[in-house]
């Protein structure tokens, strides 16, 4: 299962160092030109990544990953309806730069950790990298979460002006769904579902202590968040 394991990882970080470098390449070629089509040049590739990670959670029913299940589940499936339902459901909004910070956040992030478990799976601890590992999601993933809002905010009018995914049920029900409530609903849930999953992660470490841990712990406290 290892092995396993490690192939997945190595498939994930092929997917996002594509994606990552690709984005900077392109920023480094056309400036901020490059930053209203991130979308149509690394969507598919993002869009497989993450249908991939669905995987994860499946991994933690089976028992072969030791991770926490609700934080896992919780973050896969806010990357799933962003990136589906909100982003790829609306042109209007692919072309816009949030969705570049948005994806450079995810990328950012799931490089590091891929390489990190990647290198974990072999029982290899480069201490720099832990270092980053531990230390790159206590500003990122807040910042990704507020990226996530903003996105669905900035596709509000556009799901009010479309009616995608709105529903009117006809007689004898008489009962209609107005997705942009639905995504406002959302926004409450995910800030809530955040701020508890950072609360425990707060109650379960002790960042002081951090160079007493031992590599294993680091990697079994970290994949709880």
């Amino acid at each position: 299962m290892n092995t396993y394991l490690f192939m997945y990882d190595l498939m994930q970080f092929c997917g996002h160092s594509w994606i990552f470098t690709n984005m900077i390449i392109r920023f480094m070629s056309f400036g901020k030109d490059s930053l209203a089509d991130t979308f149509y040049s690394i969507g598919l590739v993002m869009r497989l990544c993450q249908l991939l990670s669905i995987l994860e959670i499946l991994h933690i029913l089976i028992g072969i990953d030791k991770s926490c299940f609700f934080p896992r589940f919780l973050q896969i499936t806010e990357r799933i309806i962003v990136l589906f339902v909100v982003i790829n459901s609306q042109e209007e909004v692919q072309g816009k730069y949030i969705v570049c910070v948005l994806f450079f956040l995810w990328n950012l992030l799931d490089v590091v950790r891929y390489t990190y478990n990647m290198l974990a799976r072999t029982g290899i601890y480069y201490l720099p990298l832990t270092w980053l590992n531990f230390s790159l999601c206590i500003p990122l993933y807040p910042l990704s979460v507020l990226a996530k809002a903003f996105t669905i905010c900035v596709s509000l009018p556009y799901f009010e002006s479309f009616g995608t995914y709105s529903i009117k049920l006809p007689f004898p029900f008489a009962f209609s769904i107005y997705f942009p409530y639905v995504l406002k609903m959302y926004l409450l849930v995910l800030f809530i579902g955040k701020y508890l999953i950072f609360q425990k992660a707060g109650s379960q470490h002790n960042w002081d202590d951090y160079g007493n841990k031992t590599p294993s712990n680091q990697y079994r406290s970290f994949h709880k968040l």
